[in-house]
């Protein structure tokens, strides 16, 4: 496995440069990248162009176009349309080129907005999504959806992995785009620097989440390349099994960043899903669990934020 071409589509990405150090880390000697400015994956000649000349052994879906509530109410067509081609294109190159093993990354998002807590992978279609990234949530379940059909009707290996909230080293800090863990990071570290200035989120601050550090997921995916034998799915849920309130996170951000003003809350704005807490039983059944906890993820990550 360790000498096998591996294709990492979206290597520069939060997720995709994590997965890349890790395997380079543990002996893997033959990884596959390409930029986004050399490879557009939303084209779908240049993909299969580019798949059949390489061609890898086996290929991980990292690339996509992600955001928060915001990005995802702002931009639905790209949330949308970016994705469906981006996976489409990768997993149909693969498939057509006789990769026989691939993993897709969806995300949490996918399961209903109400499904009880937590969340199983049979939940997937049960409900309806969550407004606010339903563009985002429907390109995912395309891809697994994809996934599926192909292990049903050929054969072949391409597993599904759904992870939790992540974050880590070379997240989005872009306010107008960015999740809330890297939001409130630069939101309390500007507030800071600003002689502790009052720092205003959205919603209640009731909401539930949980995060997993990206290295964590690296791992993962690790996990399942090198799993012996067939897995028991073709979907899994990959998390830390526990969650925190938006409210309760951004205390814990402010104090690790040092920032001594207001916090205030803008009831206003969307609050987005009430809970989204994922059942990891499956993966963990196997034999993965995570290890980075979250006060150490975000010193982590306000220590590489710090040297931007």
């Amino acid at each position: 496995m360790k000498n096998s071409k591996i294709y990492i589509a979206g290597h520069t990405g939060l997720v995709g440069s994590a997965v890349l150090e890790t395997l380079v880390n543990n002996g893997y000697s033959n990884l596959l990248t390409i930029s986004s400015k050399q490879l557009d994956l939303r084209k779908q000649s240049a993909v299969d162009d580019f798949i059949a000349r390489e061609k890898p052994d086996g290929v991980i879906i990292c690339a996509a176009r992600v955001g928060g509530i915001l990005a995802n109410n702002t931009y639905p067509w790209e949330f949308i349309y970016d994705n469906l081609m981006i996976e489409t294109n990768l997993i149909n190159a693969a498939h057509n080129n006789g990769v026989q093993n691939l993993i897709f990354l969806g995300s949490s998002c996918i399961y209903p907005k109400l499904a009880p807590q937590p969340l199983k992978e049979d939940y997937l279609l049960t409900g309806p999504l969550e407004p606010t990234n339903e563009w985002y949530a429907i390109a995912k379940i395309a891809g697994i959806k994809l996934c599926q059909a192909l292990n049903r009707e050929y054969g072949r290996n391409y597993i599904s992995l759904m992870p939790t909230n992540l974050y880590g080293p070379r997240d989005n800090f872009d306010l107008q785009t960015s999740h809330v863990l890297p939001a409130l990071i630069r939101k309390f570290h500007e507030a800071k620097n600003n002689n502790h200035a009052p720092v205003t989120l959205w919603g209640s601050g009731n909401p539930r989440r949980e995060f997993l550090y990206v290295s964590d997921l690296a791992e993962a995916i690790r996990f399942i390349l090198e799993y012996p034998g067939k897995l028991p799915s073709d979907l899994i849920n990959v998390g830390c099994g526990n969650d925190i309130s938006i409210k309760e996170l951004a205390l814990l951000v402010q104090e690790i960043v040092g920032h001594k003003g207001d916090i205030f809350w803008d009831a206003s704005k969307p609050d987005g899903t009430p809970r989204k807490l994922l059942d990891i039983g499956l993966i963990q059944s196997l034999g993965w669990k995570h290890v980075v906890n979250l006060r150490e993820g975000i010193e982590k990550t306000y220590d590489w934020f710090k040297l931007l």
